[in-house]
């Protein structure tokens, strides 16, 4: 059993491509997604379990594809499903979701080649719409917007039995993730073991282990891509699960982060 979890990046890339691929896209003026490029991706990662963050539908970023869907089809996905956490385009003018007919919709999705029996939707607290957060970096602070957030929970039929599968996508803010992976944490309690909690959640050395009180189940950088140096992306267990095979942090033609690969027996 092969889990993955992906930050997607909405399918954008920072590989070079070819010459003839770059005048296509200036062509259609589209931005720097390429469907058939995410499509070989998740290929070559070849998950039977994969998490996906900053998962774009509908949006003109992205060709307005559904990129849960090409996603699904490329792995061969028996079921998915995307969580939309906003209406409109990250970064530039969006709104709770759902609405009534939003433009394009953003959040995460969670695609399996077991059969679910049954979905569960964990929406995350809520953040203040706008405040002013210090950025070490650039050594001042800066009026920020966040997103909302969520989790979803597939129960997954699998051939080791019986098994809860976790996706989740964390704010970058200070103190609120660790908020939020305590809400995901509360929220699982009633979850029999064994239970996966894999995502982007923004936070790296042993916090995860020690707020959840979950396993780790991989340890490698995986952002940013292009230089690792620090592990964003996480798979954890509570509970017994089938005996781990072999792990590894994978680049691909797509994101800003690696996928974060563990083969199961």
């Amino acid at each position: 059993m092969r889990l993955v979890t992906f930050n997607l990046w909405s399918g954008r890339s920072l590989m070079p491509r070819s010459p003839a691929a770059d005048r296509r896209q200036r062509q259609r003026r589209t931005k720097s997604v390429d469907l058939d490029l995410l499509r070989a991706a998740v290929i070559e990662l070849d998950p039977d379990v994969l998490a996906l963050q900053e998962v774009d539908r509908s949006q003109s970023r992205s060709q307005h594809a559904d990129l849960a869907g090409v996603a699904a089809e490329a792995m061969g996905a028996r079921d998915y499903r995307f969580v939309p956490t906003l209406a409109g385009t990250p970064g530039a003018m969006w709104a709770m979701s759902p609405t009534r007919r939003p433009s394009g919709e953003y959040g995460i999705a969670l695609l399996s080649r077991y059969p679910v029996t049954r979905w569960q939707d964990i929406p995350l607290p809520a953040l203040r719409p706008s405040f002013r957060v210090m950025v070490p970096v650039v050594r001042h602070h800066l009026t920020v917007g966040e997103e909302p957030r969520a989790a979803v929970v597939a129960h997954l039929d699998t051939p080791s039995g019986p098994l809860a599968a976790v996706n989740t996508h964390l704010t970058w803010i200070p103190g609120s993730g660790v908020r939020q992976l305590q809400e995901v944490t509360r929220a699982l309690g009633e979850v029999p073991d064994p239970v996966l909690l894999m995502g982007d959640f923004n936070m790296w050395g042993p916090l995860p282990r020690m707020i959840t009180g979950y396993r780790p189940l991989a340890e490698h950088p995986t952002y940013p891509a292009a230089k690792p140096n620090r592990q964003l992306d996480h798979i954890l267990l509570r509970g017994r699960g089938p005996e781990v095979l072999a792990t590894r942090a994978v680049r691909v033609a797509v994101s800003d982060h690696l996928a974060l690969v563990v083969d199961l027996a």
